[in-house]
Parts: structure tokens; C-alpha cells; sequence
């Protein structure tokens, strides 16, 4: 990995710790390291009740956990209420990446982010969701202002973790690290039409848990 001399990050308002809401590791690791890198005391919350089927949920959460405990960061471990999220996602089963139904899913993962934020002292939440390319990050700001919005002193916090190369050190850390690679968004909708898309090229489909960063190397 190139050697990278990382800008001091500070908390809005002055705060003093952040809840980072997690969706995988490989997302986390550059936002962690940015994070950690700066002294900022934060805790990772995790819960993506939208990630199907339950054994690619618990290897990813696995994950997670692998490398928060290496750098000895709080894990909270949110419930896996998968069945909430496809009550909400009725009627959207049809939608594209990107449209409503990522709207609503955002929404559902940045309002519990931020109930447990109001319940627990923290004053600040942020996502590692908008470090991919694959997001839209204007769509998740807006459901992470949203979601802080209905709490008096909680603040979104908006850092943009693909400047200044976050992406490629995402993709360096996920590869020293050996994280798994998990090849769809995450929900039932996604692993559907990203199969579909692979049937359509002549791919195999996807095989979970058997892809990790650096093997092809």
C-alpha cells in the first residue's frame, strides 16, 4: 500500500464521539483507519437488515467484527430484523439500485442509527455506506439528514470518504486484510438482478462465501 499522510479529522459541533453506522467490512476499513488515524473515540453500529440471505448477513457482520476488535472499537450488534425490512420494501420489489427502494433502505438503517444514538449519548452518526462508487452519496446524505433530523442535538455528519483516494485504500485495505467480497448490494432484489445481469454475459452466478480480496492476486 502506498504510504499515505492522512488529514486530521474533526467532529462537527465539537463533538467528542461519533456512531458510525457499518454496512461490511471493506466499506468500513479505509473509514475506520481515517477515523481511528485522528483520534476520534467512535463506536461501529451495525445493522443491515436488508443483506439476504442470513448466512451472507452473519459473514459480513463476522467481518466486521474481525476488524473492529483488531483496532478495539466498540461493536454493537443491531438485530437482524430482516422480516421489518421486507414489510417496508412491499411494492418495491421491481425498482432499480438507486431508486425508492435503496431510499427506503437507507432511511430504515439510518433511523434505528439514530434511535440508538439519542438513547446513548452520541451527538454525532455518519455511514460508511457513501465510500462506494457503486452509491449514490447524495441520496445517502439526504436519508442521514433525514434520519438525524428527528432529533434534537443528533448531527449527520457528511465527510466525503472517497476524496483525496478513500476509494483505492478501501480496496488496498480490503486486500490486506483479506475481507470477504461480497458481490451484490446486499438484499434479496439485488442478488436477483445481479444474477440475471451474470446469466445475460454467460457468467456463473454468484457463489456466496467463497470470494475474497487478494486471492486473484
Amino acid at each position: 500500500m502506498v504510504e499515505f499522510s492522512r488529514p486530521i479529522l474533526t467532529l462537527p459541533n465539537g463533538a467528542d464521539k461519533l456512531l458510525l453506522h457499518s454496512c461490511c467490512a471493506p466499506c468500513s476499513g479505509e473509514v475506520m483507519e481515517a477515523i481511528t488515524a485522528s483520534g476520534i473515540d467512535y463506536t461501529i453500529f451495525f445493522y443491515n437488515p436488508n443483506i439476504h440471505p442470513q448466512r451472507e448477513y452473519l459473514i459480513r457482520k463476522e467481518e466486521n467484527i474481525r476488524f473492529a476488535e483488531k483496532h478495539k472499537v466498540p461493536f454493537v450488534d443491531a438485530d437482524y430484523d430482516s422480516d421489518n425490512w421486507f414489510a417496508r420494501a412491499k411494492g418495491m420489489e421491481q425498482e432499480p439500485e438507486r431508486g425508492i427502494r435503496c431510499t427506503m433502505c437507507f432511511d430504515m438503517r439510518f433511523e434505528r442509527t439514530a434511535l440508538f444514538a439519542a438513547e446513548n449519548g452520541f451527538s454525532v452518526i455518519s455511514s460508511s455506506l457513501g465510500i462506494s462508487r457503486w452509491k449514490n452519496m447524495q441520496q445517502i446524505n439526504e436519508c442521514g439528514r433525514r434520519a438525524a433530523g428527528h432529533y434534537n442535538g443528533i448531527t449527520y455528519w457528511e465527510y466525503n470518504w472517497r476524496k483525496q483516494g478513500g476509494s483505492a485504500r478501501m480496496i488496498d485495505i480490503s486486500k490486506r486484510e483479506r475481507f470477504y467480497q461480497q458481490e451484490y448490494c446486499g438484499c434479496i432484489y439485488s442478488l436477483r438482478d445481479t444474477n440475471k445481469h451474470r446469466r445475460s454475459q454467460g457468467r456463473d452466478i454468484i457463489r456466496i462465501g467463497t470470494q475474497y480480496y487478494g486471492d486473484e492476486d
